[in-house]
């Protein structure tokens, strides 16, 4: 027998292709991690604006709480029931919060000049040219 057949006798063969992918998902967590991990945080975090910081932090805790999420349930214990779900509906509303402050930096400014230029160009003011011409009857039929 192969190792492969050891392996999957082992475990129901109805899973192996979600074990494979979990397999695959670690390896790229690992990889991400060591990335992070080749930067100090002070370095990194000198290289960001306030707001991307924030949104470093947020992501690393809630990372950082997800997998403890999986280790509770590796665990056989039911993270539903656990603190680490109010802890990670915590992150989420502050993750919301600065996708909203980002969003609203991202949003459309008022030039209030050019607004304005552009109101009164489009409005048809009369001048005296135009006086002129209008007070004079249209030729044609004529009201009776």
């Amino acid at each position: 027998m192969s190792e492969d057949d050891t392996n999957t006798e082992e475990y129901p063969t109805e899973i192996h292709d979600y074990l494979t992918a979990f397999e695959k998902s670690l390896g790229s967590v690992d990889e991400m991690l060591k990335t992070m991990m080749s930067v100090s945080r002070s370095e990194l975090l000198q290289k960001l604006e306030p707001l991307e910081q924030a949104k470093l932090d947020l992501v690393s805790v809630y990372t950082l709480n997800s997998m403890f999420w999986v280790y509770l349930a590796t665990q056989g214990i039911n993270p539903k029931e656990h603190p680490v779900k109010q802890e990670l509906e915590r992150i989420r509303t502050y993750m919301n919060k600065v996708k909203e402050i980002a969003d609203k930096k991202k949003a459309s400014k008022l030039n209030k000049g050019a607004a304005s230029r552009f109101v009164r160009n489009a409005l048809w003011e009369p001048n005296a040219e135009n006086e002129h011409t209008s007070k004079t009857p249209a030729k044609g039929k004529k009201r009776k």
